[in-house]
């Protein structure tokens, strides 16, 4: 079985210091230090309007207080951030993905998730090269039901 964490970083809710770091040493203890952790902005588009948007320097905080905790991969989400996208290889400390926000630009795995700079094997799941990803932009053709 494989997983991944996401937290959700509201201001003036979840957001602190103390409670980054015993959620951090939480999984750390309990789900080990392979386990990817998204620390994902919260943005005010339906409920809750009158709180503001998460920072990205609040995503970056809680980025490095979980890899201070021994967190392997941990990352930032709904914000551009090309550093705190990255997937760093824990043999060579290369970075094996390098995303920004859906897009990826590269991808240094084998098919079997193994660092192509050394070799390393990293946790995950893994089927394949990689396809293309990002932001896409389909077009739609709306017409009328019943018009002639």
């Amino acid at each position: 079985m494989w997983f991944e964490i996401t937290t959700l970083l509201i201001p003036g809710h979840n957001e602190s210091d103390a409670e980054i770091d015993a959620e951090c040493g939480w999984i750390a203890d309990n789900l080990g230090v392979d386990v990817p952790l998204h620390f994902t902005a919260f943005h005010p588009d339906f409920k809750m309007r009158d709180v503001p948007p998460t920072p990205p320097a609040t995503l970056s905080r809680a980025r490095k207080i979980a890899q201070r905790l021994g967190l392997r991969f941990v990352y930032t989400g709904s914000v551009h951030d090309a550093h705190g996208g990255r997937t760093i290889c824990p043999g060579c400390g290369a970075a094996v993905v390098e995303r920004d926000w859906y897009r990826i630009d590269q991808y240094r795995l084998t098919d079997d998730g193994r660092c192509t700079v050394c070799g390393t094997a990293l946790p995950g799941r893994f089927d394949g090269p990689v396809e293309r990803w990002g932001p896409r932009r389909l077009p739609v053709s709306v017409t009328a039901r019943g018009r002639t």
